[in-house]
């Protein structure tokens, strides 16, 4: 009787959580999130490009006894703060870890105009790390993380140990099968983002229609954006940095990585970016991840698999324990 007490207050408190942020009592949050608390402190890094002075969020948790740093890099829909567990792991094993917020994501800058890629993401990342004084990392990048991590990895072979890809996107090149749309086109789209269509669209596609605390915390940031006073500026951020998902193509550059790679990949996951505006007459079938490892393992010189049978897009949440199996073949 008390356990079935305690499962509907469960129930019932997770429910008022979930409703409070689809209501008027959701947090609002300006576009730097400055009353988020991340897990770490965070310090800025300020930096000219583009001719404006822009400023980058990151966490660092110093390296132990000599130890490597992983650099680990964000999706788009979500900020640095995400990777908490993995740097608690990672760190625990005496790795520095870096986690920064991307111009245009979470406390970083927000900028009107900027030409966003992942090339010069990769740039403003590498200069970070230099005010760091870090020359050589391990980089970690997941979903569109995982595209920026393997443009860092061509472009900064020589500071990169090892690079490790948890479900990136970008395993196939989206350009060939869809077709191109304008920002102003994403632009859009967000202006219509509820909270609810967030929770939504993770609850399908990230967990295969399972929810949880953990999973509806995710979610606080854009319930925070959306009913905050700069929700305008920050949607055509998200809009602008959907474009490099589509142009920043590092599929056909897989051949040309020189440090080992590391695929750590959920099977079930069925991410296709553009899926619902192919091209006419266009019967590819986009983000069949359950298939995408073996074809990509064939055209990396140095790579590794692991795949998790049954896990979706974000293994790092829906399975740790398995998700950190695999880092500890990675992280010995």
């Amino acid at each position: 009787m008390c356990n079935r007490i305690y499962t509907l207050l469960t129930v019932f408190l997770f429910g008022l959580t979930a409703s409070a942020l689809a209501d008027d009592h959701a947090p609002k949050y300006d576009a730097r999130l400055s009353d988020y608390a991340y897990p770490f402190e965070v310090q800025t890094f300020e930096f000219d490009s583009q001719r404006q002075k822009l400023e980058m969020a990151y966490m660092h948790l110093p390296a132990q006894d000599g130890q490597p740093t992983v650099l680990l890099l964000h999706g788009k829909n979500f900020a640095a703060d995400y990777w908490k567990e993995t740097a608690n792991y990672l760190h625990e094993k005496g790795y520095g870890v870096v986690m920064p917020d991307q111009i245009g994501f979470g406390k970083s800058s927000k900028p009107e105009h900027y030409q966003f890629s992942f090339e010069a993401l990769a740039n403003n990342t590498k200069a970070l790390l230099k005010s760091e004084g870090i020359e050589q990392v391990i980089v970690m990048g997941h979903s569109m993380g995982g595209m920026l991590a393997t443009r860092y990895a061509l472009n900064h072979s020589s500071s990169v140990e090892k690079l490790v890809l948890v479900n990136p996107v970008g395993l196939e090149d989206y350009l060939r099968y869809v077709e191109y749309k304008d920002p102003a086109f994403f632009y859009e789209n967000e202006q219509g983002k509820t909270i609810d269509k967030v929770r939504a669209y993770q609850k399908k596609n990230y967990y295969d229609g399972k929810w949880s605390e953990d999973y509806e915390a995710l979610t606080e940031i854009h319930a925070g954006w959306i009913n905050g006073d700069d929700w305008d500026l920050v949607a055509w951020n998200n809009a602008l940095t959907y474009d490099m998902i589509f142009t920043g193509n590092v599929s056909n550059e897989f051949d040309q990585l020189t440090v080992p790679t590391h695929l750590i990949l959920g099977t079930r996951d069925t991410t296709g970016p553009g899926r619902g505006w192919k091209k006419e007459g266009m019967d590819y079938q986009l983000g069949r991840y359950d298939q995408l490892g073996e074809i990509v393992l064939e055209q990396i010189p140095d790579g590794y698999l692991y795949e998790l049978e049954g896990i979706g897009h974000m293994p790092q949440f829906e399975a740790f324990d398995r998700y950190r199996e695999q880092l500890d073949k990675i992280f010995e």
